[in-house]
């Protein structure tokens, strides 16, 4: 081969080489890093920050898991769970799986808790089955701003696996109390029902308050006002002490004698007091302290809390571009970062310069808190409630603000108030009133939504110490003392919390499974057990009142919080708790006797379809009357709850058109019009025979009163005006 021949080889063999380089960089510029999230919306918001080089898909939750038929775990050998694909998830998970073989590299990007761990786990064995050799590591953040997902993807780590041991073992623990106590349920009471481990101990709670609050005999007193006048100005007055003592008021006689003594008596101001106090503001919002504001201020149910937050975590489009407004929402812990502390000080400072403390507020964790995540906090201060309420629903923004108000107030200087108390002597009874200023708003300066009273204030009395002064008028009247309010959802979460029950991830659910099984009803906005709910409880504290004992749940939780912290085997804690349970379980299937069959009651009402006989019978949504003649005949109607007043008739249950609001109604409309909007319970009244029925407002809370308008059996002055209005015949559904 000549000098030539062998240079055009070479270039030959030059360009071939080079053809396979620039080759083989197109092959790796095409493969994209797959970072895998939970949800669809989440990925939205992260592919936009992290751009071309990198794919972002859902797993939508789990896509491996325990089957539903069956219960799956080997307790023979250390309780190994036996995980199957979800039903309906074989698509997607496959798809995941020829993501990934395309892919340079796999990031796990599922939330950053025991459950978000397991979906990480599960996903990792998954693609590693079919693809052994990708690289594939796990990434977390709190937060779904650019620079908290590059600090996570420039910083990957491997998944926990003590976490995913403690997700693994109360994912078995609730599945074998919920999988042996179900059919003991099914077998002994009613096909269909369940239970389980921890939503069995809030159910326990809610029926136990309910036996307080139908046990509680309200007893009558009275409180006496007076309008006191001094010159252009006039006061009203609260009686605090009458021959020195704390007044005991307990019938309109008894105020009446005082009212008669102090009609003439001369009133002159006795003492002038003034109060200084200072109001710290809140640390952050934990999860707890998030659905229990959020219930009070807004009037949102648990769920829906935290459906709202999770929508404000994962990205809203605010006109600029897709961002997460606030940190990850199922945390314990009140601590805040550096780089947020820095940023919210800065804020305050431009801001309100003379309400930023020298040096940073700092809240101590409760004993109980994992302290995993920071608190719930706005992930940049600089988005107010005001600059981004057009790229929000109502319910979003109101959720915002009150996430933003809390974390920027808990960085603000101490507020400061003034309270002025002045006693009027008049007679041998003493008179108090007071008013309450802010003198420092401190924190109150950003607070809007969650402006307390002490920020609206009232003003302070204008009288002097020795002042005399004239009664024009008294205003006695009547109350009835309260007991025990029943849990809303705000208190259970309160209560869950406080008896170590339950994480912040799980208040949501515990309520939302009560509910959805109706074990339990919402009544103005309070949770009341439904009668099957009530025979579920009894029937489980009666023979396992181990499993649904406060204390020990909450043990249980300590226990699971051991194993995340690799001190224990979840086996060994497993163990312990199996093999006493399972007997006890195997006992009482075989001594208990059945409930079936003695639940359905006979009554004297007849089948107006066929004339056989109507049988009681529970369904879930509690009783009902069924005919005896089923299922030949399957007519069904409500039980009376009381008889009607004006006409002798069946007081039923009805609904309104349109809202399908409940209300109490004579089943011989429209013959009779007569209807309660107040439910009946099964109590007459002592003094006119009428039935009593249960009242709620926001004043008195609940109580009972009898229907009659005209008897005043545990009636207020007030309830003149709750005569029974009556709904229109055009709205009501027959």
């Amino acid at each position: 081969m000549t000098r030539e021949e062998k240079k055009i080889e070479g270039q030959k063999t030059d360009k071939a080489i080079k053809g396979k380089k620039s080759s083989s960089r197109k092959t790796e510029k095409k493969q994209k890093i797959l970072v895998i999230v939970e949800s669809p919306a989440k990925a939205k918001t992260i592919e936009k920050y992290l751009g071309s080089d990198y794919s972002v898909k859902a797993s939508i939750g789990h896509l491996i898991d325990l089957p539903k038929s069956r219960l799956a775990i080997d307790v023979d050998h250390n309780f190994e769970p036996e995980y199957i694909t979800v039903r309906g998830k074989a698509k997607l998970l496959k798809e995941l799986q020829g993501d990934a073989k395309k892919s340079a590299r796999v990031l796990l990007a599922s939330d950053n808790d025991r459950e978000g761990e397991a979906i990480a786990w599960h996903l990792r064995n998954a693609i590693s089955a079919k693809n052994a050799r990708v690289p594939i590591q796990r990434i977390a953040f709190n937060e779904i701003t650019p620079q908290a997902i590059r600090d996570a993807v420039a910083n990957p780590g491997d998944v926990d696996e003590s976490k995913v041991n403690a997700q693994k073992a109360r994912r078995v623990l609730d599945r074998l109390v919920g999988y042996n106590l179900s059919p003991l349920l099914w077998k002994k009471v009613k096909n269909g029902l369940s239970a389980g481990r921890v939503q069995s101990v809030a159910l326990r709670l809610i029926c136990e308050r309910e036996k307080e609050v139908e046990s509680f005999i309200p007893d009558e007193y009275w409180s006496l006002d007076a309008d006191f006048k001094a010159g252009k100005h006039s006061y009203t007055a609260q009686l605090v002490s009458w021959q020195g003592r704390k007044p005991e008021l307990k019938n309109e006689e008894s105020v009446k004698s005082i009212i008669a003594q102090l009609e003439k008596a001369d009133c002159i101001v006795q003492d002038i007091r003034e109060i200084e106090k200072t109001l710290r503001p809140k640390p952050p919002f934990t999860t707890s302290q998030l659905q229990q504001t959020a219930a009070n201020r807004l009037g949102f149910t648990s769920k829906k809390t935290m459906q709202v937050a999770q929508m404000l975590y994962e990205g809203v489009n605010t006109g600029s571009g897709r961002i997460g407004l606030i940190t990850y929402m199922r945390t314990d812990s009140v601590r805040i970062s550096q780089t947020a502390l820095e940023e919210v000080r800065e804020w305050i400072n431009a801001a309100y310069k003379n309400s930023l403390p020298e040096k940073p507020n700092e809240y101590a964790a409760g004993k109980k808190a994992q302290d995993a995540h920071e608190a719930i906090r706005p992930t940049y201060v600089k988005y107010t409630p005001d600059d981004i309420k057009d790229s929000l629903s109502r319910d979003q923004l109101r959720l915002y603000t009150i996430i933003w108000e809390r974390f920027v107030a808990s960085q603000m200087i101490n507020a400061k108030t003034r309270t002025v108390s002045a006693d009027i002597a008049a007679g041998e009874g003493i008179f108090r009133i007071s008013g309450t200023k802010i003198t420092e708003k401190g924190f109150y300066k950003v607070m809007k939504l969650l402006a307390s009273r002490e920020e609206k204030g009232d003003s302070y009395p204008a009288l002097k110490k020795g002042e005399k002064i004239h009664v024009d008028k008294f205003h006695p009247e009547q109350h009835f003392t309260q007991g025990p309010p029943r849990f809303t959802d705000a208190s259970i979460v309160k209560t869950l919390e406080e008896l170590g029950i339950g994480r912040p991830s799980t208040y949501a659910s515990i309520i939302s499974v009560l509910l959805d099984r109706y074990y339990v009803t919402r009544s103005n906005k309070q949770l009341v057990p439904s009668v099957l709910g009530r025979l579920i409880n009894d029937m489980l504290v009666e023979y396992f009142p181990h499993v649904v004992n406060s204390a020990f749940t909450a043990s249980m939780e300590t226990k699971l919080d051991q194993v995340e912290e690799s001190a224990i085997r979840w086996p060994d804690m497993i163990r312990e708790f199996w093999d006493p349970f399972k007997n006890t379980v195997d006992e009482v299937g075989k001594t208990l006797e059945s409930y079936k069959g003695s639940l359905d009651e006979p009554t004297d009402y007849v089948c107006e379809k066929c004339g056989k006989p109507l049988i009681k019978k529970l369904g879930r949504f509690g009783f009902f009357l069924a005919c005896s003649g089923f299922p030949e005949c399957r007519n069904t109607k409500s039980i009376p709850l009381a008889k009607c007043p004006k006409c002798g008739g069946d007081i039923v249950a009805r609904k309104t058109r349109g809202r399908g609001k409940e209300f109490y109604g004579c089943s011989n409309y429209p013959d009779c019009d007569f209807i309660s909007h107040f439910k009946p319970i099964n109590q007459n009244c002592p003094k006119c025979g009428c039935f009593l029925v249960e009242k709620f407002d926001k004043k008195n809370g609940s109580r009972k009163a009898c229907i009659n308008p005209d008897c005043d059996y545990l009636h207020s002055d007030d309830e003149a005006e709750d005569k029974e209005s009556k709904i229109k015949e055009s709205r009501i559904e027959e």
